[in-house]
């Protein structure tokens, strides 16, 4: 366009300074604008607790059984409620053998879960934690009839190397509302089985407590050598133990 003898051109943004034209910079035109470029308070916001995205999960070989720690966002009701309870364990049965991927013990406590798993390879435990997270999003969302992500950022995995790593896991993930009672009433709990983990599929207890095995099993047989036989040599489990006592 031309407006006397001076030529424009509007495809460039430009300012005029001691009668020359000068080309604005991509800062000089994000200043005059206040459109793009970095800002503060610019971007997507944290959303709650997540793992460091640079920190890689330790690689492991298919004979090492995995604790897998769970958590849901806030605002999400207990997962201990009874329905609840009762639809993730058809969903872990539904789930719990994957071939190269098997849940093999669960504790589902108030916010959060806890999982043993082996896997053939740290491709598979991904594969095999992804199908199962998305799993208990669905039945959350079913059952409490609410919207949107569920879970709290990524799963959180320690490898299992020795027997006396297994039998604490195990004790663990087993006695996990034992502790948390603990915590909360100030005193111990008391002896009986935990209706919101795999403990009555067990069969490491020193004593046996009543608990009911109707349907259908939620859990995969153990398959590592650690999670069969090798913890055993730290002793039995005491159902009345309270773990990080």
């Amino acid at each position: 366009m031309i407006y006397g003898c001076t030529w424009i051109d509007f495809r460039y943004p430009f300012a005029m300074a001691s009668g020359r034209e000068k080309q604005q910079t991509f800062h000089d035109h994000r200043m005059r604008s206040g459109r793009g470029g970095p800002r503060p308070g610019a971007g997507r916001k944290p959303s709650g607790r997540r793992c460091d995205p640079k920190k890689r999960r330790e690689r492991f070989s298919g004979c090492l059984p995995v604790h897998v720690t769970l958590r849901v966002r806030t605002g999400i009701p207990s997962l201990r409620r009874r329905r609840l309870v009762q639809a993730l364990r058809k969903t872990f049965a539904a789930a719990c053998d994957r071939g190269d991927f098997r849940l093999v013990h669960h504790s589902i406590q108030r916010n959060h879960l806890h999982l043993i798993v082996e896997a053939e390879s740290h491709d598979a435990l991904s594969r095999g934690m992804r199908s199962l997270g998305t799993r208990i999003a669905h039945a959350v969302q079913r059952i409490f009839e609410v919207e949107g992500r569920i879970l709290e950022g990524a799963y959180h995995a320690h490898v299992l190397r020795t027997p006396k790593e297994v039998r604490h896991a195990l004790r663990y993930v087993l006695l996990n509302v034992r502790k948390h009672w603990r915590e909360f009433k100030g005193e111990a709990p008391p002896a009986r089985m935990d209706e919101c983990s795999s403990g009555r599929w067990f069969d490491g207890w020193k004593r046996q407590l009543p608990a009911s095995r109707a349907g259908p099993c939620e859990v995969a047989p153990a398959a590592t050598w650690l999670l069969r036989i090798g913890w055993r040599s730290r002793g039995l489990i005491d159902p009345a133990a309270i773990p990080g006592s």
